[in-house]
């Protein structure tokens, strides 16, 4: 992995959608942080926020108190250039639940779903080159 390449944050209590989710980011060019819950994503964004550039959170994450629609709130306040997208499997989100500019899709999600939306809502100059320069076939 590139070691100039942007960092991602993956939030979600399955194990194994953590890793699909930073494989399918890391092939857009992001090198990832992993977090169980919205609390331990809180830490790791105070500690390396600054080098982040993107939130994916699921909303529900046991045994945690926060979901992943408080976290995204949080981010976006503290962290605004960060951007956010959030997924579920259960529920979608009702009018407060995503801060202005932050993404939602569907579980299970695709690493096609995962690039369209990243490159419709991250600024080209916030995207990595793989995301960027990757021919899109449909």
């Amino acid at each position: 992995m590139n070691e100039t390449a942007p960092f991602a944050l993956v939030a979600d209590d399955d194990p194994l959608i953590r890793m699909a989710a930073c494989d399918i980011l890391s092939d857009a060019g992001y090198r990832c942080h992993e977090a169980a819950t919205a609390e331990q994503a809180l830490e790791i964004l105070a500690e390396h926020g600054a080098h982040i550039r993107l939130l994916f959170s699921d909303v529900q994450m046991p045994p945690g108190s926060l979901t992943g629609f408080d976290l995204a709130r949080q981010c976006a306040r503290d962290w605004p250039e960060i951007g956010i997208l959030i997924a579920s499997g259960g529920m979608t989100p009702g009018p407060g639940d995503l801060p202005p500019g932050a993404e939602f899709i569907t579980k299970p999600f695709s690493a096609d779903v995962v690039h369209d939306h990243l490159r419709k809502s991250l600024p080209n100059g916030e995207q990595p080159e793989q995301l960027r320069t990757a021919v899109h076939f449909r």
